[in-house]
């Protein structure tokens, strides 16, 4: 049955995100910020039909530590879930991307209406510095700005692969940063097609103060959200 039902949510998911993108696209004339919401509905459809059909729910821990207006937002990247999971949850969320992602016709272009901050990996500090750069503008209008410090996804368990793109944000935009730990992988495994049936728990918590050297931001960050990620690994 897990593996009917992945094949069917599967199908379902990328059905649904084509039929955004395709009767979206009056959106790629309107306002931003009407898009951002067209994304966040898109994004709340998805997690129903993961609901319904693979019977994969979602909770959310830490509310109160969720912040209004500019923030970094840091955390764990299991899966593709939290890519899309995490935008309803902010108000005019920026997240950070890879930039062969903005190449792919109707996804590339909304993304660039989104205003999300491509990044060239391979650049090495060329890319930071234009990272550093597109975040001082996002958070000039107001947005959090959304990155996976590790910037590709790890299996629950793996040992972290921490990228320097976070503590740079954090000392260039001089912000709080918002950690968060998850156990998303146990649920959507990374390059598996299979969805099986459970809670994914995203966890915010405390707010890391702004201010710190990037070194000891950098300990902090981590440990903050492997301690977190490894908990909710423990539960399931």
């Amino acid at each position: 049955m897990i593996v009917l039902r992945s094949i069917v949510f599967n199908i379902v998911f990328y059905m649904n995100l084509i039929l955004f993108l395709v009767f979206g696209a009056w959106l790629l004339a309107c306002p931003r910020i009407w898009a951002i919401r067209g994304l966040q509905l898109w994004a709340r459809s998805s997690l129903w039909w993961l609901k319904v059909i693979c019977n994969v729910h979602m909770e959310v821990r830490g509310r109160e530590h969720l912040m209004d207006g500019p923030c970094l937002v840091a955390g764990k990247h299991q899966s593709f879930w939290e890519t899309f999971a995490i935008l309803p949850l902010f108000n005019d969320p920026c997240m950070v991307l890879k930039r062969e992602l903005t190449f792919i016709p109707l996804f590339g272009w909304f993304a660039l209406k989104f205003k999300m901050i491509a990044v060239e990996r391979s650049a090495g500090s060329a890319a930071l510095r234009k990272l550093v750069a597109r975040a001082k503008e996002e958070v000039a209008r107001g947005r959090p700005i959304i990155i996976m410090p590790e910037g590709t996804r790890r299996n629950p368990g793996d040992a972290p692969d921490y990228k320097p793109g976070a503590a740079a944000l954090y000392n260039a935009l001089g912000l709080p940063c918002l950690p968060f730990g998850l156990n998303s992988g146990v649920f959507w495994p990374r390059r598996k097609f299979w969805r099986k049936p459970g809670t994914i728990v995203i966890e915010f918590l405390p707010a890391i103060p702004a201010g710190l050297n990037r070194k000891a931001f950098q300990i902090q960050m981590e440990k903050a959200i492997e301690a977190s990620s490894d908990r909710l690994f423990a539960e399931t």
